[in-house]
């Protein structure tokens, strides 16, 4: 589009951001559970993203990159993102979740030294900072950060930046409405509450429960990712919930001065109409807002 237009009362976002989550990506791709083509998918999703517009400022993967943490998987699953990111000329923020191994992670994502380190990282996306923190622990599904991260964490928040800070991490600090996630919950939510309450940070990304969700913490937004393998089918009872090859996404954050925004993209080959176009815009962009109303908003009458 050759906006950006404006028709109401928001400015156009400062930034837009891509947040996907959850491909666990196999070795030699593999189905995962035998079952899910998460490849295929994947493919698919980097299809709809390299049509978004206006160009993101980053593509945040926010955890469970491969299934098994295995060299392979993130081999190719670098091999397949990065020529859209760079065709987008966007940065890729990799996130550790509780399916990754931090040293293969490192070495073949970061090509950093394989340690159990934690994946973490600052990005100044033209005033918006961007920290991805790593809640995983080595040999657990479980979330947690450590104090040394805590520490770091408060040290970068002390100093707002122009458009303020989003947080990136895989294990949510909210409540499931499935009881088995709380099991596999972010401990110490407490201490991380600690550190972000009252500070710059607009909003947390984050993963790892392979359906959208959404809510509070600490009093910031806090917007979950549905997966691009599989997702959960949450409108079974609780006890019979399970995964389905079905309402893969990813999100579209858009960072305005006032407000952010989280939509939710469907990865999906559905037909779309094509009503409203580049030209319709013209066509409502040289128009008063009293002419624009009259053109669109006034009902027809019988």
């Amino acid at each position: 589009m050759t906006g950006p237009y404006v028709f109401g009362r928001h400015q156009p976002a400062s930034h837009t951001i891509i947040h996907v989550s959850d491909p666990h990506f196999l070795a030699g791709g593999a189905l995962l559970g035998g079952r899910y083509e998460v490849e295929r998918t994947f493919a698919r999703t980097l299809d709809a993203i390299r049509s978004v517009d206006p160009a993101p400022a980053a593509i945040v993967m926010t955890g469970d990159l491969a299934d098994l943490g295995e060299p392979d998987a993130y081999r190719r699953l670098r091999d397949a993102v990065e020529p859209v990111a760079a065709d987008l000329g966007a940065p890729i923020v990799w996130v550790a979740g509780n399916h990754d191994e931090r040293p293969a992670l490192r070495s073949t994502l970061l090509d950093a030294p394989a340690t159990e380190e934690p994946v973490t990282g600052v990005w100044d996306l033209d005033g918006l900072r961007l920290i991805a923190i790593d809640s995983s622990v080595p040999g657990w599904h479980h979330g947690e950060i450590d104090d040394e991260q805590l520490a770091w964490l408060a040290d970068l928040l002390r100093t707002p930046a122009p458009h303020g800070t989003l947080l990136a991490m895989h294990h949510p600090p909210l409540p499931s409405h499935l009881p088995l996630f709380d099991i596999l919950e972010l401990r110490r939510q407490d201490a991380l509450a600690e550190v972000v309450r009252g500070t710059d940070v607009r909003g947390i990304l984050a993963g790892h429960l392979h359906y959208s969700s959404t809510g509070l913490f600490a009093g910031i937004p806090v917007s979950v990712a549905s997966a691009t393998c599989y997702t959960m089918n949450v409108a079974r009872p609780a006890p019979d919930v399970n995964g389905m090859d079905a309402a893969q996404a990813f999100n579209l954050v858009h960072v305005h001065p006032d407000t952010i925004t989280h939509t939710v993209v469907p990865v999906t080959d559905a037909p779309t109409g094509d009503y409203f176009s580049e030209s319709w815009l013209e066509e409502m962009a040289a128009l008063s807002p009293e002419e624009r109303l009259e053109a669109f908003s006034r009902k027809p009458t019988r």
